[in-house]
């Protein structure tokens, strides 16, 4: 009922585009939060249909809104802030972002089957498929990493949280005061810090979300 709900509030956002073209992906706009997908579907008159979906992470230049702008045949086509669900030929587009990069760019057919889009090759999320694709071993390291670096900071984040928590009279009066067996150096924290923001980014080039994991290192 939420999630249907959420679903119809997501299509009301969605705003006309003004048939400007797509701009072709730049190599050095990886590093500038640019992601962009593509799918192919067939129109009811037969015909390919390419859909572009192209999300810039660092929001509008003019407000400071995330917003994927939805591209038909290389025009832009709609345009929504995130979360966003485009309906399109045979179903919908769903997109969501984290402050990592894109968390979902699916196309979900009416009978409920989903399609992730392809990343353009050019883009980090691209890259980063095709070395899932030429060296599957070394991906899958990086993805053990990832979770492991992620782990580690989701459990030592409980813990400082926890201390002051238990501070608090009314819970130390009745549960006790929790004392910390882990006390890090500032430099150890923000080192692990940054690499779970780094592991976050990892799994956010594969389209990768847990909402435990990927929620504490956002």
């Amino acid at each position: 009922m939420l999630k249907d709900w959420r679903r119809r509030r997501a299509v009301q956002r969605v705003k006309p585009g003004d048939g400007r073209p797509l701009k072709r992906f730049r190599w050095w706009q990886m590093f500038l939060g640019r992601a962009l997908l593509h799918l192919q579907l067939t129109g009811d008159d037969g015909r390919r249909v390419v859909y572009s979906v192209d999300v810039r992470h660092q929001g509008d230049g003019k407000d400071g809104v995330v917003r994927a702008q939805l591209y038909r045949d290389g025009r832009r086509h709609a345009v929504s802030k995130v979360p966003a669900v485009f309906p399109v030929e045979g179903g919908a587009i769903e997109v969501a972002t984290t402050g990592a990069g894109v968390r979902r760019c699916h196309y979900v057919a009416a009978d409920g089957t989903e399609r992730q889009l392809v990343p353009d090759p050019k883009s980090a999320e691209g890259r980063r498929a095709r070395l899932e694709r030429d060296r599957p071993s070394v991906s899958r390291l990086l993805g053990v990493v990832s979770v492991i670096m992620l782990m580690v900071g989701v459990g030592l984040n409980l813990l400082q949280i926890i201390e002051p928590i238990s501070r608090i009279p009314p819970i130390a009066e009745n549960l006790g005061v929790f004392e910390s067996p882990i006390h890090l150096p500032l430099w150890l924290n923000v080192t692990l810090g940054l690499g779970a923001a780094l592991a976050s980014t990892e799994r956010a080039l594969r389209l990768r979300y847990h909402w435990f994991l990927d929620a504490g290192g956002n």
